[in-house]
């Protein structure tokens, strides 16, 4: 056997182990409807990603733009491109080039930055804001029932939804470290609820990875973000 089938046999493995898992979770949830499995290849390499889309998944999701840029190049529309690492201004027209989807938005300023970004390449990209749940600057995130005007979260959701170039999808989150996530993703739906009231289209919530997934969907998660369980430990 090949180390390409060797790999694809590793990689159908742990993708069907986490598929059990989510539909697992929708039932124990009572959910009928689909949960999105956004792969994490961060660190892997572009034929990682070109397995796996493959075997059936093409929503592939990545942290730096300058691991993602090449990767998305090479394997250009084969699949959908999730960014979902924390975002700097200055690389938002780079990582609009390729991005289908950007998670992390989490200020007035960012979402202006993706606009103008998405705008020079003619483009509409989904975004999702970022939710702080633990208001910890450095994990990122808007602020909820915060005035601020640059990253409070009604005020960055204001500035996608008058974007040109963007359309607002929904809501992100990453469960604090230190706290159960049945705790946070509680938290999080209680936000999403509310914010769903001034935004009944942007539907899709972001929540969950390898060790927290099954609390996510519980709660309401419509993506997960799946890393570890299925490429492997990272080195």
């Amino acid at each position: 056997m090949s180390s390409d089938d060797t790999r694809r046999a590793e990689l159908a493995a742990n993708l069907a182990r986490v598929r059990a898992r989510i539909d697992a979770a929708r039932s124990a949830a009572g959910r009928t409807d689909d949960v999105t499995l956004v792969a994490v290849t961060k660190t892997y390499p572009a034929s990682d990603v070109a397995l796996l889309a493959d075997l059936g998944v093409t929503d592939i999701g990545e942290n730096r733009d300058q691991e993602a840029a090449p990767k998305a190049a090479e394997l250009g529309d084969r699949v959908r491109w999730h960014f979902v690492g924390q975002l700097q201004r200055n690389k938002a027209r780079s990582v609009t080039a390729y991005a289908d989807v950007v998670h992390s938005v989490d200020s007035v300023r960012l979402a202006a930055a993706l606009d103008r970004g998405a705008a020079g390449h003619d483009r509409v990209v989904d975004v999702l804001i970022q939710v702080s749940l633990d208001r910890d600057p450095e994990r990122g995130g808007a602020l909820p029932g915060d005035a601020d005007a640059d990253r409070g979260l009604d005020a960055t959701a204001a500035a996608v939804a008058g974007a040109e170039a963007l359309r607002l999808a929904g809501l992100m989150a990453v469960a604090p470290l230190g706290e159960p996530p049945e705790k946070a993703f509680s938290r999080l739906a209680e936000i999403a609820a509310a914010f769903h009231v001034d935004h009944p289209t942007a539907t899709v919530l972001s929540a969950g990875m390898s060790d927290d997934l099954e609390s996510a969907v519980s709660y309401g998660a419509t993506h997960v973000r799946i890393g570890s369980a299925l490429l492997g430990k990272r080195h």
